[in-house]
Formats: C-alpha cells, structure tokens, sequence
C-alpha cells in the first residue's frame, strides 16, 4: 500500500550516520529516497567488520529502501545529472561539511534555479555559517561540547557518553522534521540544523534550571534523576533495578510491598520534596532493602502495583523480547533470503506497514534514475 510519503522525492548526499538515518525515515514512510555517493561509495559501506553476503552491517542498518547513483558532483557531469535530479526532486538532505555543501553547490541558493521549490536541509556540526562551522564535528565532540558527557556516567568516573549515537540520531530526526516543515509549506528554501543547537535544544529542563535559577547540574551516582526520589538504578542480590516513583500514591504502594509501610508517613520520606530534600538518607535505606531480593523477583512484585520498574537488560534481550516482536521492530530486509535483519521504523500508521526493501548496491539505480532524468 502506499505510504504517507509516496509521491515524495528526496536527494540524499550523505554519509556515515546523521543524513543516510535522515534518510531512512524517509524512505520508511515512502519516499522516494535517492542517495548520491561517490565513486567509492559511502564510507559507511566499510565501517563494519560484519558482511551479510555483499552488504556491510552498518550500511544496511541505515540505507535500506534507498536507490544508489554515483556522481562526481566536483565535475560538470556529474553537476548537470545533479541539476537533472533536483528538478524533479521535492527536497536534498546533505551533512557534508559546510564548505564542501557550498563547494559542491547543495544549497537552495545554488539549485534554486532549476527547481525553486526545492528543500534544501544542511545538516551540519555548528551551522552553515558562523566562526566554528568549519570545526570537525562528530557525534562524540558535539556530546562533549554541549555538557552531555559531564551529565553522564558515575560521579567518581570520568565523563561518559552515551551508549550509543545520541547526536547523530537526534540530529537526523530533527533534519526530517525541518525538510518536512517546508515541503508541507509548499516553498523551497534553506533548512539548517547544527548538532550543536540540537543536543543543547534537548538540555531542556536542565538548561532552564541553569538559565533561570544558576544551577549547577552534576553526574548523580546510579544515573539518579535530579529532582525525583527515588528515579535511578539500584543494585539487587542479582541485578540491577531501575525503579521510578513519581507520585506519593506509588510511593506508598512501594513502601507497604517492601515492608517499610511506616516511611509513607515519615516526614523524611513521605513526599516527593521531603525525599528530594534527604536524598542520600533516602537512597540508602531503599538500596539495603532492594538488595535483599533479585531484581526479576523485585520486578514480579512492584510492577502489578503500577510502580515503574525494570530490571536492567542488554541490547540483545531487547532485540529478542516480546515487546519488539509484538511491534514488528525486527524485520528482515528484502525477500528475507539473504538472512539480513534490521530494527524497523518506530512509527505505525493506520494502513500502512512499511516494505522493507534491501540497501542499494553501489551505483545500483544508475539507469533508472538518470535515463529518465537525462531523457
């Protein structure tokens, strides 16, 4: 069936991760996803060590459902197929650095001529424009630069990013918005979106804590959230339990199943601000108890209460777990012979489900998209 995007022709003039994830939203929802690449190919077709027949791991995770050209945008060949493309296109999606984006002319003000409702979304470390946008700008820098690292990780260890591309990832989605934001508008023009303006967007609450009222955010031991007691993970006799309490109602449910019905009614720990006000007190009479029992069993006996509780998991368990295969999110990419699987799209849509087709080979679609481009 056809997908929310369909009838959607997007450029992508990507590499690695922030514009081919960019991409592969896209593409999910329908759209027509044309990924430019030069002769070598996306790096990203040679950063895993895992081949699944010709296709790399990391590539396929980010391209599938994409066609592949190769250009040598540098050349005047290459500039009039781009031109050729763009004319027909709705928007370009580029995260090369701003002075090969204006080298290679994938600006609205350079491709406007040939199409003037075309998008354009640079999606840069600093912004196009401005005293850093030259800087080198990679998903572990921008988490450095914007105070991510010094949020994250233990108070006695050193600053620690997150487990996985947090900056690339955002960056990408907030790129898909701001390319869709103007092609519903129905005007081509220039979208530019910073790593850097993005992750400090995400600083949210913590931001406007600092801004308005000078606090100085730390690391908090056990990933503690700053203002709610209990919010964070606790060691068990077998495991690590993530436990989040918010409303007293919850905490008084937790503290009768635990056997300390009498905290519901100690002015130390019977509300959010007294608990708050006593972390340290709090935290560890809640931490000898909690390593009395495994987390599975702490699990079994606070989740049917409505307490928000996990136990801390690995990546493969996600992967493998009854809530990914009730989602769809594993999905096997083309006909599934080739035994190439990938997380499927977040997004569900009431008569749409997504076909998810095989990561183009390089310069794959060559003759399709340009024979009809040129023609």
């Amino acid at each position: 069936m056809s997908g929310p995007l369909t009838g959607i022709r997007v450029i992508e003039v990507g590499h690695m991760l922030a514009g081919p994830y960019c991409g592969l939203l896209l593409a999910d929802m329908g759209a027509e996803v044309i990924k430019i690449e030069p002769p070598e190919g996306d790096i990203g077709r040679r950063v895993s060590p895992h081949f699944i027949g010709p296709h790399n791991a990391y590539f396929a995770s980010l391209n599938r459902n994409k066609k592949s050209i190769v250009l040598d945008l540098a050349s005047a060949e290459g500039r009039a197929e781009l031109e050729a493309v763009a004319a027909t296109s709705h928007a370009l999606i580029t995260n090369l650095r701003p002075s090969a984006i204006k080298k290679l002319g994938l600006t609205y003000a350079s491709l406007k001529h040939c199409n003037n409702k075309l998008v354009c979304v640079a999606l840069t470390g600093y912004g196009l424009d401005g005293p850093y946008s030259e800087s080198p700008a990679y998903d572990y820098v921008i988490q450095a630069l914007t105070g991510v690292m010094s949020l994250t990780g233990d108070p006695s260890a050193p600053p620690t990013k997150t487990g996985y591309s947090a900056v690339d990832n955002s960056a990408g989605i907030m790129a898909a918005m701001g390319l869709l934001a103007k092609v519903v508008e129905g005007r081509g023009g220039q979208v530019d979106v910073a790593m850097y303006d993005v992750m400090l967007s995400q600083l949210n609450y913590l931001a406007g804590a600092s801004l308005n009222a000078g606090e100085v955010m730390e690391r908090l031991a056990n990933s503690s959230h700053p203002y709610m007691v209990p919010a964070q993970i606790f060691p068990t006799a077998q495991g690590w339990l993530t436990l989040f309490i918010t409303h007293d109602k919850f905490w008084q449910k937790f503290c009768a199943e635990i056997g300390r019905p009498e905290w519901a009614a100690d002015p130390v720990f019977a509300t959010m601000a007294s608990r708050r006000d006593n972390r340290v007190q709090v935290l560890a009479a809640i931490g000898d108890v909690l390593r009395q029992a495994s987390a599975a069993e702490w699990v079994g006996r606070l989740a049917p209460l409505g307490v928000v509780v996990a136990e801390v998991g690995t990546m493969a368990q996600a992967l493998d777990s009854g809530q990914a295969r009730a989602r769809d999110m594993i999905v096997p990419l083309g006909d599934g012979t080739q035994q190439l699987r990938a997380v499927g799209s977040p997004l569900k849509f009431d008569g749409f489900t997504p076909a998810y087709g095989m990561p183009p080979l390089l310069d794959e679609h060559h003759q399709e998209v340009l024979g009809k481009a040129t023609a």
